[in-house]
Formats: structure tokens, sequence, C-alpha cells
């Protein structure tokens, strides 16, 4: 351990148990990255896991005296590099700070720790009646600080919204230990600046959220799945707009196109029709989910669907969800190694979406396969190469920034969900522009004037 090193050991000893502190070179390794293989990623000089509030600020206090970069994580499921450590970094673990201090049904509130796992959460919202709607594919390990950390979507979002309208206050731990309280804890509130949204999506630039209290919902009746197959994935598109105009709002939209239900039933064998050239799964939870299904698979039928099936339980409907969750990995397992986009689009533009993507992963020579939260625009073109191949990867590399390129040509935006992280940062100073970036420096500045949280990503 060099000098540097056992300096900054010696110091956060002075607040934090030696189990919570790790140097060993093959533990921090394994801290060193999120789910975006592709992504460079650097070498902590320590990791470290605090449990309460108090030892996260004396992290921020010891880092920043010793001018040490933090890296903040979750559980590390982002697809961007967002939670990606830099060279000498102090990974900032949140995954022990895991409780839920409180759910209130009357004012319908949750009060929990960053590293409680988003299941959890509405599984305990549930046995009081009451949900926490935001569902990210990796629900079941991806974390609430995670979540709020990329402003994280999920399949239920055209109806429901995505995390930052779920979150409406947050304790933070700044860059110089101090602790800030944004927000509420009642139904309105307007007072000063909305901080609370400025942290939301800010990828760990800004501060540490070690508290959050999030809205909740009354838990809604089960929901009922309709599978509807197409021709082309231009008809899928259609079909979505046709559902949208008539006034529809489905509990979820998902379009999954062939590249991507043949990668499902090669990595699951679940019997999905491999003859479709889209298939597009909407689900309602309303008093009466087969009148909204039958009324939606008109529709389909109207955009040129070749087949309506409409679940006839809860089990099965949710076996036709598990495909859809099962897409990223199928997609992963073609070649071993993806890029993954989530570039949202208008959804009157998600038709020249999907055949901008054919056209690109044509030219390349390339597997695309798109899965998307159709009921939004937002897009998943899943870039499948073998990272072991130069070339190969030099030419997914360049389909992901066209990809990108297409979806600002269409008036959307380079990121829905994902976050910018590292994988981004060139994007999104084109998507803001000068002006943008000014600004959104000037933000940066104005809470981290040291540069030390999770530098290098955003921008």
């Amino acid at each position: 351990m060099s000098t540097t090193s056992t300096t900054l050991v010696d110091r956060l000893l002075a607040g934090l148990p030696a189990e919570a502190i790790h140097t060993d070179p093959d533990v921090t390794a394994s801290y060193a990255r999120d789910m975006a293989s592709f992504c460079a990623a650097g070498v902590p000089a320590a990791v470290v896991l605090p449990r309460t509030v108090e030892q996260v600020q004396h992290v921020m206090r010891t880092a920043t005296e010793l001018r040490v970069p933090v890296v903040p994580q979750g559980a590390r499921t982002g697809l961007s590099g967002g939670a990606n450590a830099v060279d000498g970094c102090l990974v900032l673990s949140l995954v022990k700070m895991d409780r839920i201090l409180e759910i209130s049904p009357v004012d319908r509130i949750a009060v929990v720790e960053p590293g409680v796992v988003n299941a959890a959460l509405n599984r305990a919202a549930g046995e009081l009646g009451l949900a926490y709607p935001p569902d990210p594919s990796s629900w079941e390990t991806c974390t609430i600080g995670g979540n709020i950390g990329t402003a994280a979507g999920g399949l239920c979002c055209v109806k429901y919204g995505v995390t930052a309208e779920y979150v409406i206050g947050l304790d933070v731990v700044l860059a110089d230990g101090r602790l800030l309280r944004t927000g509420r804890r009642t139904a309105k509130g307007v007072a000063g600046y909305d901080l609370t949204r400025l942290f939301v999506g800010s990828e760990g630039s800004l501060g540490i959220v070690v508290r959050a209290v999030l809205a909740l919902v009354p838990k809604p009746p089960e929901r009922l799945v309709l599978a509807a197959e197409f021709p082309s994935a231009a008809a899928a598109c259609d079909a979505v707009c046709r559902i949208m105009a008539a006034g529809h709002t489905p509990a979820l939209l998902e379009l999954m196109d062939r590249t991507t239900v043949r990668a499902v039933n090669s990595l699951a064998r679940m019997g999905l029709p491999d003859t479709t050239e889209a298939l597009l799964l909407t689900a309602f939870d309303t008093a009466d989910p087969a009148a909204d299904l039958a009324a939606v698979g008109a529709l389909c039928t109207a955009a040129g669907a070749t087949e309506v099936v409409p679940a006839a339980d809860r089990a099965e409907s949710e076996l036709l969800l598990q495909a859809r969750r099962l897409a990223l990995n199928a997609l992963e397992a073609v070649k071993g190694a993806t890029m993954i986009d989530d570039v949202c689009v208008p959804r009157t533009r998600l038709g020249d979406m999907l055949t901008g993507v054919e056209r690109i992963a044509e030219r390349h020579g390339l597997t695309i396969g798109v899965c998307a939260h159709a009921g939004d625009g937002n897009t998943h073109p899943t870039v499948c190469f073998d990272a072991t191949d130069p070339e190969e990867t030099r030419r997914a590399r360049a389909s992901f920034d066209e990809i990108m390129a297409l979806g600002l040509e269409l008036g959307g935006t380079i990121t829905g969900e994902h976050g910018v992280g590292v994988l981004k940062k060139e994007w999104l100073a084109r998507e803001l522009g000068p002006v943008g970036m000014e600004a959104q420096r000037a933000v940066k500045h104005a809470f981290d004037p040291l540069g030390l949280l999770n530098p290098g990503k955003l921008f």
C-alpha cells in the first residue's frame, strides 16, 4: 500500500469501523465498474461501505481534506459507466445503508436509505396496500439510490412515470461533508428552487444521497397482458400511435423486434413466435382490463397485426413480461458483448427510429436488436458484437454513435433512463449545446468546486 493510501485509510479509520474499509486489490477490482463492461474503469485506492449518514459525512470530509476523488455506487446495475472507478479514487458503496425507515399509508410516502432494493420497497409497500411504481428491468437487484442517480425508468413509465416523479425529498451529503435536506414530506410544496429534481439524475456528481422521501400510490389491481404479432416493426409502431391517440393509458406498452424475440427464445426457450417481425406487449391494471385489452387488440388488428393473443390470467401475463425482462441478457448472449443505447424519441417518430436502426445494422454488418418502452418512445437498440475482434468492436462503436445521432435528428434525446456516465459524454455536449453545457458546469461547480464527486462523468 502506498503512503498516500495509508494516510487515506488512517484518516478513514477515525470515523469508520475497519470492516467497512477495503484495500485488497481483488476486492477493490470487483467494485471498479458497472454493467457497461466496455467502458473504461480505473483502479480504486479503497472501497468503503458505510452504514450511517455520519459515516458518509466522515468519508466526504476526509476525501475533501486529502483531495481524493469519490465515486458513489449502488448495486452497479447501470449501463453507461456512471459508477465506474477512476484511478486512485475512493469508491463509496451505499449498499449497506438498506433500511426502509418509514412507510405511511396516510401520507402515502416511504422514507428509505439509498441501498434499499427497488423490489424490496415495492413488496413492503404492497403489504400496506401501496406501490412504488418505477420498475427498471433490474428491479430485483438495483437500489433506490442508483435509481435516483440515473433517474431510472422502467416498463410502467407510460402510465406511472419515471423515478423523478416519485422523489419528493432528499437528504444529501455534500462534497465537503455538510448535510443538505431538500424537498418535503407533504403532498404539495413549492418553497425555493427545486433542488430535489436537480439531484435526481445527477449521477452522484453533486452530492451523496443518504435518505429519500418517495411518493407512493395505491396498489393497482393485477394487470393483464396482451401480445400482438406484426409483420414489420413499422406496423407495430403504427399500432402504438393508434393506441395512444385513442386515449388509452396502458400500464405498459413494450416492443420487441425480431432479433430480440429470437434471442430470448434461444436463451430461455420461451416459445415466442420466431416468425414475427415485431412483438408488442400491452398491459392494463384497470378495473376491467379484459375490456381495455379487447379495445387495444382491435387497434392492433387495424394496424396490421397478424395475431392478437390476450393472456388468460396473471401467470400467463407474468410469463410474457418475463420474456421482455430477459431481452438485454438474451441479446448479450448473441455475441458475448453489447452496447446498449437508450435513445428516446417522440412516439410519432418511433417507426422512423426502428427503421433507421435496421439500416444502420445492415450498413455495418452487425446484429442490433431493439426492445423498447414503446409507450413513451424510449428505445433500447442493442449492438451485439465480439469484443475480442477489434474491427467488429470499431463497427459496433460507430453504429452506436450513429444511433444516437439518429435519435437527435428525430427530435429525441440521447438517454431516456440510463444516464450519460462516461459512455455518452461527447453526445451530451451535442444535445445541450454550448450555453446548456456552460449552465451545467456552473451547477456542478456550485456544489462540488473541487471536482471530487464522480469525476469524468457527464462532462
